[in-house]
């Protein structure tokens, strides 16, 4: 059987510990998909607990050659479930929904795949991902906390977010220099938030851009017609709630038309 190696340049870390793959795997809550993917199954720990599982419709996607060649040797009456291919390339139209992602992902891409969930948020339901622990605080975060950002009002704007346990550098091979943590996404009702998206955005990263400033000094270089009084303005990023970031876009756009 073929070996492979954890190559640095694609950020992989192979997760050893059975007992984690498998607590990872249970924290899908089966029913409420169709189409299950698992995003960079590396050299399978959490693929032979998904493969036990008899998802109804089951596909992993890898980019590294090397670990598809062992998946495929590995698992060789699955072959049909294996996709070579870069999973932010990865085509999700033609899939039965809704959808639910699994996956040990690469740090360095991680706000990239979340930022994919995002564009199809009407197909994903479900996502349950181990992630650097930092990130995963992040993105669980409420408003009012330091650690509260972009990531954390993008994704709490269309699911709600559950921090579910940490996982230690000594469960990976090679071991990370950063502990990790698996946390579980879960389309709310938002079928669309009732604002411009596309300025939500714009105002949500120009304020977090400049997170230690008050709003108003944030926006003014992009927005002109500001009030001078207004509560939501007067306060920092971190202060405000999805909702108000709502309320914020909204103000913004009558402002400035």
């Amino acid at each position: 059987m073929k070996k492979t190696g954890a190559k640095k340049g694609l950020g992989q870390h192979f997760l050893t510990d059975r007992n984690i793959a498998l607590k990872i795997v249970d924290s899908l809550q089966k029913g409420k998909y169709r189409t299950l993917i698992e995003v960079g199954p590396g050299k399978g720990m959490l693929t032979e607990f998904l493969l036990n599982r008899n998802e109804p419709k089951f596909l992993a996607v890898e980019l590294d050659r090397e670990s598809i060649d062992y998946l495929l040797e590995t698992y060789t009456i699955h072959k049909e479930k294996f996709i070579h291919a870069d999973f932010l390339k990865y085509s999700l139209d033609n899939l039965e929904e809704p959808l639910a992602i699994i996956g040990n992902l690469p740090y360095f891409i991680s706000s990239q795949i979340f930022f994919k969930v995002l564009e199809n948020r009407n197909k994903v339901h479900q996502v349950v991902c181990m992630i650097q622990k930092e990130v995963a605080e992040r993105i669980a975060s409420p408003h009012g906390n330091k650690t509260y950002g972009i990531l954390s009002v993008l994704l709490q704007a269309y699911y709600t977010i559950e921090y579910l346990f940490t996982v230690h550098e000594h469960c990976f091979s090679p071991a990370p220099k950063v502990k990790s943590a698996v946390i579980r996404l879960t389309r709310n009702k938002t079928k669309e938030l009732n604002c411009d998206p596309v300025l939500f955005l714009k105002v949500v990263k120009a304020t977090f851009n400049q997170r230690r400033k008050m709003i108003r000094n944030s926006l003014r270089s992009i927005f002109i017609n500001l009030p001078l009084e207004s509560e939501l303005l007067s306060q920092r990023p971190e202060q405000l709630t999805v909702d108000q970031f709502t309320e914020l876009t909204n103000l913004v756009e009558e402002l400035n038309r």
